[in-house]
């Protein structure tokens, strides 16, 4: 019986950057996928602010910046004509290393992955299919049928489904899946096209109840186009062409369309599972909750619930925390799933309205009132938080202590760079470790020594104040980059208490070399 300490099923980006947190930590793991080969096509677009921050300690950040295409503004569409401009290039500056929307199609974004997974000696394991799994007092056993048609069990401690909307793993786990479906239909184009709507921007026109946008893909020219259809149309989804979908994009935003590469069509659901973990199952990304693409989220959601399973993985397995940690995966991902459905289910309900108000809405008001409010900084700043993901925190969830300055625990740490300097850097290391922006006191200094927690001291400065940190605070940082504890007194007693409320042991999580 082949044994390892997690196994993973699905190997869709969720799937895959779990998998490379895992490895980097040198937890021993199988990913495996019943497909013969990552996929050529996709739909998800978007790598938001946040995922890159978190791609930083994957030292992944970089090369998506580079493959992909970042977008510098998005223009409104009424009447075959450009309504509105919106800039944003620099709509985050000061809030995070990446404030801009960057485009990196999905299919792209998993070969990435993949090459980097293979330079820690893991590949994924093709046409390899979970049939079942059992769970026993010191693991599950999965029986798997691999490409050779041959069936095998495999003894893991975990097992995590990555296995997307259709979860074999949900499924047999039983958590259901309520929620519902749009009566849209999508449709996907990638194409090669010219004129007006095809400059490397991102385009929506508001004519329609129906979406359309043209979304830029790096390279000259190159664009994915995303729409809805409703009428007798959507009936026949499986026989749509794009010829049946591609006069509204010509007519109203001037597409001239030179090549389809290719074109799919696809309904989509808005649903969250009952529960993400079921004893030592985990449910992750689309096996957890699906919703509409508005604003970009579901992928980035997913790599969010990855990166937050895989450390407490690792924690348990090196025996520094007892298995209720990864309790907290539900407890703090959960809600943050069932708000986004919910969020993006009201934004696609209002961009889809039919009749003469919301019209009126759209072509008439939102061209005039959406740009006039972003030109407040406080707007653009609240809607690039919310959409980045960096707004995102865990204040409720169980390992969050504390407030400092306007800093709580569970919130993300505010990224401050000046003079060459990154207040980030540091968390390169996925460890448990200390900031404190001002001067630290011996007695805490010496506590952090004994205990194998790192350290960082940052010279005061007003940039600090300005991002809500507190001077001389204690800021305790999880292996995610999240403040677990937000101590103002800065004591070692704040910090003792915490790892012996919490039953956690300090220190590195990773027996590789960092």
């Amino acid at each position: 019986m082949a044994q390892t300490e997690v196994l993973i099923v699905g190997a869709g980006p969720t799937g895959l950057v779990l998998a490379l947190w895992l490895a980097k930590l040198g937890v021993k793991l199988r990913i495996i996928d019943k497909t013969a080969e990552p996929g050529t096509t996709s739909r998800a677009l978007a790598v938001q602010a946040r995922t890159l921050e978190l791609y930083q300690q994957l030292d992944l950040a970089d090369a998506v910046i580079a493959r992909g295409h970042k977008v510098p503004a998005v223009n409104l569409w009424v009447k075959g004509e450009a309504a509105a401009r919106l800039p944003f290039e620099n709509v985050g500056a000061g809030l995070t290393p990446y404030p801009f929307l960057h485009i990196f199609p999905q299919d792209q974004h998993e070969r990435l992955l993949i090459e980097r997974l293979v330079d820690f000696g893991v590949t994924v394991e093709r046409r390899t299919e979970l049939l079942r799994f059992t769970e026993a007092d010191s693991g599950v056993i999965a029986r798997l049928r691999g490409s050779d048609g041959q069936e095998q069990d495999c003894e893991a401690s975990y097992i995590a489904g990555c296995d997307g909307a259709r979860s074999l793993v949900r499924e047999s786990l039983g958590t259901g899946f309520p929620g519902g479906t749009y009566r849209q239909v999508f449709y996907v184009a990638d194409v090669e096209a010219s004129g007006p709507a095809a400059n490397g921007e991102l385009h929506v026109d508001l004519d329609e109840a129906d979406f359309l946008a043209v979304f830029p893909l790096a390279g000259r020219g190159r664009a994915r186009l995303i729409g809805t259809v409703r009428d007798e149309r959507a009936e026949r989804a499986e026989s749509l062409k794009f010829e049946d979908i591609s006069g509204r994009a010509i007519t109203h935003l001037k597409v001239h369309v030179d090549k389809v590469n290719w074109f799919s069509t696809y309904h989509v659901h808005h649903r969250v599972t009952e529960h993400f973990r079921k004893g030592r199952a985990f449910l992750v990304g689309d096996a957890a909750h699906i919703h509409s693409p508005a604003g970009g989220q579901g992928m980035n959601t997913g790599i969010g619930d990855a990166i937050n399973l895989a450390w407490k993985l690792a924690a348990v397995l090196r025996g520094r925390a007892p298995d209720t940690l990864l309790d907290s995966y539900e407890l703090e991902r959960i809600g943050f799933a069932r708000r986004l459905v919910a969020t993006t289910d009201r934004v696609f309900s209002f961009a889809t309205a039919e009749g003469r108000v919301a019209d009126i809405l759209r072509t008439r008001i939102a061209p005039v009132v959406f740009p006039l409010a972003v030109n407040f900084e406080v707007v653009r700043e609240f809607l690039f938080r919310t959409v980045s993901q960096v707004m995102l925190n865990y204040r409720e969830g169980p390992l969050s202590r504390g407030v400092a300055g306007h800093v709580h625990g569970g919130d993300r740490l505010p990224w401050v760079a000046y003079d060459g300097l990154d207040n980030f850097k540091p968390l390169a290391r996925m460890e448990w470790q200390v900031h404190v922006y001002g001067s630290v006191g011996n007695q805490l200094s010496a506590r952090c020594s004994t205990q194998g927690l790192p350290l960082h001291v940052f010279n005061w400065r007003e940039e600090y104040q300005a991002a809500g940190l507190a001077r001389d605070a204690l800021y305790l940082v999880r292996p995610d980059s999240y403040v677990a504890l937000a101590d103002p007194q800065a004591t070692a007693a704040a910090l003792d208490r915490y790892f012996v409320d919490q039953r956690i042991q300090p220190g590195s999580l990773s027996n590789r070399a960092a």
